[in-house]
């Protein structure tokens, strides 16, 4: 990670930090755009490392623009979610392709997460720890915990002064805001890209034009056990709902065959040879099964694994390899996310959603995965989540998938009840819903960013 230490803030910077809300449109090649990806631009916008310290050590927030095509209505600053890196992303045509509706009207401009990709991105000595597979033990907890404490300290060298929550990115976007001379931001976050929404409509409400937040993920319920239900409830119904597609449709490979049944089968008979391993047990099955109940799309090859495992061979589910973590990206997951994650709290979530509503495999997809992670981790630099207090915001547009177990609907109409005027679509859908190319999600989020006009009361998609 580069990080300069400054006597004072610089350029635009310094304007923002002496309480200058705005940069005039002539002011804005003052970020220094360069040619990078065939087509595309690239620059930096220089920011504290940490905004309680706004003269101490810096880095640069990396940026991308697909210029506007068309009639330019201004800027729309995106980021894809994560959290991770984006930018380098857009070297390929096809992903850069999804963002090609966006940008006949709009400069659209994506920007990498503080401490990650081209944003001062940190490269930690070691990987992240391979998080233990559910049900959760005393032992497993304890193992990954130290390793996670290792691999924090470790790393800590090379973090330094950096801190990598959702309010500082806000502080970020605020800052590219600036530096672009936008007199409002214009933002779509998706998936981890709407905690950073949710952190710049509180901090900055009144600097919003328009938003779009979709598969909203809930920053602002502190219960860990409230946190988790929706998505534990939603894959569990996945596993139903494909149950019923697979009775419908002749194609899958279990047709003719509960498939609800097969599932409690194969888990009982666990461990399953596959070839070069021991056997596959049943953690292994219902870590498979939950990376795929979140994707219909999916749905083929996950019945197909599961009639396979069912005669004996279960070699679909044999995980392929690993490749090593040296990212902050769950650093910053946990400085968002802060919940519990001891042993015993962890285990009370995990067996009352097993006992309650998701037996089957809803209950082995959310309490470790997300607040367990940060076991072993230092308890500094966080935003724990909160309500949301956004004064002056505009109408915001806000659309979950219903099928989505990653960023439950539930998840998403809680963030909308909180921000007033805001629009909430619900959608038949699975997680990241323009970027898959939802056409009724795309028809109405475009004309809400190019106009401002939301989708009435009730739509659905």
């Amino acid at each position: 990670m580069k990080i300069t230490r400054m006597a004072c803030a610089l350029g635009v910077l310094g304007l923002l930090a002496a309480g200058s809300g705005w940069a005039s449109a002539a002011d804005r090649d003052r970020v220094g755009w360069r040619a990078c990806h065939d087509g595309l631009w690239c620059a930096g916008v220089e920011v504290p490392a940490d905004w309680s310290r706004p003269r101490g050590d810096r880095i640069a927030v990396g940026l991308l623009k697909i210029p506007a095509r068309g009639d330019r209505l201004g800027t729309l600053l995106l980021n894809p979610g994560g959290p991770g890196p984006s930018i380098r992303n857009f070297a390929l045509p096809t992903y850069r392709d999804q963002f090609a509706e966006l940008a006949e009207r709009f400069d659209v401009v994506v920007f990498d997460p503080r401490g990650i990709g081209e944003s001062g991105g940190v490269t930690c000595p070691g990987p992240n720890p391979v998080a233990v597979t559910p049900p959760l033990t005393e032992a497993g907890h304890a193992s990954y915990t130290a390793a996670n404490a290792r691999f924090a300290a470790d790393c800590a060298p090379a973090t330094g002064s950096l801190r990598v929550n959702a309010r500082q990115v806000a502080h970020d976007m605020e800052a590219v805001r600036v530096a672009l001379g936008e007199r409002r931001l214009n933002y779509f976050g998706n998936s981890y890209g709407t905690v950073y929404g949710q952190a710049y409509a509180d901090l900055f409400g009144r600097n919003v034009g328009r938003m779009y937040l979709d598969s909203v993920l809930d920053h602002t319920r502190r219960d860990l056990a409230d946190w988790t239900r929706p998505a534990a409830i939603t894959a569990e119904r996945n596993l139903h709902r494909l149950a019923a597609w697979c009775a419908e449709d002749p194609a899958c490979a279990l047709h003719g065959q509960d498939l609800v049944a097969v599932w409690d089968r194969v888990l009982a008979r666990a461990p399953i040879p596959a070839p070069g391993t021991d056997g596959v047990d049943a953690t292994a099955i219902l870590a498979w099964a939950a990376g795929r109940i979140g994707n219909d799309r999916g749905w083929p090859a996950l019945a197909t694994g599961l009639a396979q495992a069912d005669q004996g061979d279960a070699t679909a589910m044999v995980r392929r390899g690993w490749l090593p973590d040296t990212s902050l990206a769950r650093t910053a997951l946990c400085s968002d996310f802060v919940f519990p994650d001891d042993y015993d709290s962890l285990k009370r979530v995990e067996t009352g959603l097993r006992q309650t509503v998701a037996p089957r495999l809803g209950w082995a997809t959310q309490a470790w995965n997300v607040s367990g992670h940060c076991s072993g981790l230092p308890r500094t630099g966080l935003h724990p989540p909160r309500p949301i207090h956004a004064h002056g915001l505009p109408p915001v547009l806000i659309a979950n998938g219903d099928n989505d177990p990653l960023t439950p609907a539930e998840h998403g109409r809680r963030v909308a009840a909180q921000l007033p005027g805001a629009r909430y679509l619900a959608v038949d859908g699975n997680h990241g819903l323009y970027l898959r190319g939802n056409r009724c999600v795309r028809d109405h989020v475009n004309h809400y960013l190019w106009t401002g006009g939301l989708p009435w009361a009730g739509a659905r998609c």
